[in-house]
């Protein structure tokens, strides 16, 4: 229960839009990660037919897709939502902001881990994508349709294609 609540309030403070609690069960984001815990579950367990069999429904319901082994912190907020993806072997960290289009994913060149690890307090403007296994430091920032293809220090500000650091900013 501490999820949802916890959900309730990320989507609450994260976008201005929204008018009331109720709303908050109309998000894709919302139904996503609610999906996204229970086929989790399954795949932890090894039972992978049925944690696919549900993220695929939550994909075709949502419009976001989130592998069932991904490991996501607390507070995702993942903004509007249509055409996300978020790989097997991600790791998402806690107070973590996307948009849509972002795409978490790998590059096809790599085993086991394959896919980004995303810390603590980043930001991840629409259209971004972060592939392979690399590691977006703390705090940091990738601006709208980057392609990040190398770790990123954390308080670093990262846009264009390929991504270039614009700025290094303090610590929140």
């Amino acid at each position: 229960m501490s999820f949802i609540k916890d959900q309730i309030e990320t989507i609450k403070k994260n976008d201005p839009a929204i008018h009331s609690t109720l709303e908050v069960f109309l998000y894709p984001s919302f139904k996503a990660q609610i999906y996204h815990k229970i086929s989790n579950f399954f795949y932890c367990r090894k039972h992978f037919f049925i944690a696919r069999l549900i993220s695929e429904r939550a994909k075709r319901k949502t419009g976001i897709e989130i592998h069932p082994g991904a490991k996501i912190g607390k507070n995702l907020f993942i903004d509007h939502g249509s055409g996300v993806i978020i790989g097997e072997t991600t790791t998402i960290g806690d107070n973590v902001i996307m948009f849509h289009g972002v795409t978490l994913g790998g590059t096809g060149k790599e085993k086991g881990k394959r896919h980004p690890t995303i810390e603590d307090n980043v930001y991840i403007g629409c259209g971004a994508k972060i592939l392979g296994n690399i590691n977006i430091g703390k705090n940091s920032k990738i601006g709208a349709n980057a392609v990040v293809l190398k770790d990123v220090m954390p308080n670093t500000t990262i846009i264009g294609i390929p991504g270039r650091m614009v700025s290094r900013h303090k610590s929140k």
